[in-house]
Formats: C-alpha cells, sequence, structure tokens
C-alpha cells in the first residue's frame, strides 16, 4: 500500500509534462512556456533568470550603460522589480492581451531611449533562453523536456520579434552557440560594471538578515562560471564552497520531486523578493524613463515614436 500511495504521487509529478508532450511546441509556446515557468519551475526560473540578466553586466557596453543610468546601483531593488514583472507580465498573460501588449510597449519605450547595440539586445534575448535551462537542468527536480527547450525558443523569438530586434536565432541549438560565442568575445573587465555587479550581490542579499550576508554573497559566487568571475575579477570560490553550495541547491530539487505538483501558478508578482509594490501596480507605470546625457541621441530605435510594437 506505501508503494502504491508513492507510485500514484509520483505519477501526478509529471502530469503537466505530460500534458506538454501533447501540445505543440510551436503554435502553442507561450502556453508551455506557461506552464513551465509557473506550475513546474517557479523558484527555478526566478533564480535563473537573475543570474541571466546579472551575467549581461560583464559584456562592458551593457555594464557601462547601467552604471551610466545609475538604475542598478541608486534603485536596485525598482529596477529589479520592473524587470521581472514586465517580462513576467508577457509570459502569464500573453502577447495579445492588453496587458501583455502594455509591457512589451514600456520595455521598448525603455530601450528607445538609449543607443544600444543589436547585438547586445540580441545577446540578453539569449540568456533568457539558455540560462533557464542551463540552471534547471543542473539544480531542479527534472530536466527540461525538448517541447519546452522549444517552446522557450519559440517565446523568446516571438519577444524579439516585438522589440525589433534583427537577426533573432531560430533554435536553442542557435541561441545557445550565439551566448556562448558573444560572451567568449565580449566578456572583459569593466570598473564600472563592475560597481553594477556589486550592487547587484548587495541586493540579493538585502533580502534576508544582514549577517547572512556574507554567507550569501559567497554563496552566489559559487553558483558563477569561471568567465564570469574572471571578468568582474572575484576571487574564485574555494573547491569546498563550490561543492557545498552546489550539493545544496540540487538537494532542493530531490525535495522537490517528492512533493505534490503545484496546484495554482506563481508568477513574479507573487515573488516575496518584488518589494517595490505593496499596494499593487499598473504595467504602464513599470520600468524607467530615459536618463538625460546617458547616450541620450538614441540612433536605434526600437518601436515607433509613440512606443507601439514592432509587428
Amino acid at each position: 500500500m506505501r508503494t502504491r500511495r508513492r507510485g500514484c504521487g509520483v505519477a501526478k509529478r509529471f502530469e503537466r509534462l505530460e500534458q506538454i508532450r501533447r501540445m505543440d511546441p510551436v503554435a502553442e509556446a507561450t502556453e508551455i512556456h506557461r506552464i513551465t515557468a509557473a506550475y513546474e519551475f517557479p523558484w527555478d526560473f526566478t533564480r535563473a533568470l537573475e543570474l541571466a540578466l546579472y551575467r549581461t553586466y560583464a559584456v562592458p557596453s551593457i555594464g557601462r550603460l547601467l552604471a551610466e543610468t545609475a538604475e542598478l546601483t541608486d534603485r536596485a531593488q525598482k529596477r529589479y522589480d520592473d524587470t521581472s514583472l514586465l517580462l513576467d507580465t508577457v509570459v502569464e498573460h500573453g502577447f495579445a492581451s492588453e496587458r501583455g501588449r502594455t509591457a512589451i510597449r514600456r520595455i521598448n519605450q525603455m530601450h528607445r531611449g538609449y543607443d544600444i547595440s543589436n547585438d547586445d539586445m540580441r545577446y540578453v534575448l539569449c540568456t533568457f533562453v539558455v540560462m533557464p535551462k542551463r540552471w534547471i537542468d543542473a539544480y531542479a527536480w527534472r530536466r527540461l523536456s525538448r517541447h519546452e527547450t522549444v517552446a522557450a525558443a519559440v517565446h523568446y523569438r516571438t519577444l524579439g520579434r516585438h522589440m525589433g530586434i534583427k537577426d533573432i536565432p531560430e533554435s536553442y541549438e542557435d541561441f545557445e552557440a550565439h551566448l556562448d560565442a558573444y560572451e567568449k568575445a565580449n566578456f572583459h573587465w569593466d570598473e564600472r560594471a563592475r560597481t553594477v555587479s556589486d550592487s547587484t550581490l548587495d541586493l540579493m542579499t538585502s533580502w534576508y538578515p544582514r549577517p547572512l550576508a556574507p554567507v550569501l554573497r559567497g554563496a552566489t559566487l559559487a553558483l558563477l562560471d569561471e568567465p564570469l568571475l574572471g571578468a568582474f575579477r572575484y576571487d574564485p570560490p574555494s573547491a569546498l564552497t563550490r561543492t557545498l553550495v552546489r550539493r545544496a541547491v540540487r538537494a532542493r530539487g530531490r525535495v522537490v520531486r517528492l512533493l505534490p505538483p503545484r496546484r495554482a501558478p506563481h508568477f513574479a508578482r507573487q515573488n516575496w523578493e518584488i518589494k517595490s509594490y505593496p499596494d499593487g501596480y499598473r504595467v504602464a507605470d513599470l520600468g524607467t524613463r530615459p536618463v538625460p546625457g546617458v547616450r541620450g541621441c538614441p540612433v536605434r530605435h526600437i518601436g515607433d515614436s509613440a512606443g507601439r510594437l514592432v509587428e
């Protein structure tokens, strides 16, 4: 009887995966991605996207711009919140919804105010596709299926098209190859980018009791790869620290595997790390406004003058 109950629980744990495998990963890409991110791996997607955005600072043209705007040094919590909420609004409501279109419009308005290269925009898009899969395959309660991997690539290709990004990779493998090549060519030391990195680490540790800050900072660094640590000139964690931290995160995944499947979706707006909007928010009010004097004469326009979507 005990074995039967456990077997039944394991079967239920994989019911959504079976549902996903019956869906079309291209035609139903965003719905599959929503199930994956909000039901199967909400905690893992949050951590993976944090690290995805974080690693972009090691590209000096990106890190310097973020330092110049001071969004991730003086207003780090709000910038974190707005980025999470805007991206997740599209996942939760879809591209065709009013909220989804408003979120993309705000993203476009934010980027249109600066001279950002297509190469950098495309690279950031690649991190959204590649880093969650790498994190989940390494640490979550199961690996991503092929259907989920294809759906994520299609979802972010669609997002990139709405943002006016050119020459977007076609498949997950193309996204991954482009990310690895871009990082190999562009990860370099930059003092201002290091300032943004330090500020982001401070933000992440601020969510927990202050005495834990040094331990949490060290644990975060233990999850970073050598090229990223080298670009920021951080002292690499000891082999023991790296092993202990990564085993602890994997252990969490094994525990989650034994739990019943999530009954309700969990979106970014429900994350306790989101601090800026205790009384709620309007999607149209999220995000930053261009800072005068910071790459202030945009060469590359995303969307039209009213901030509408690129169709």
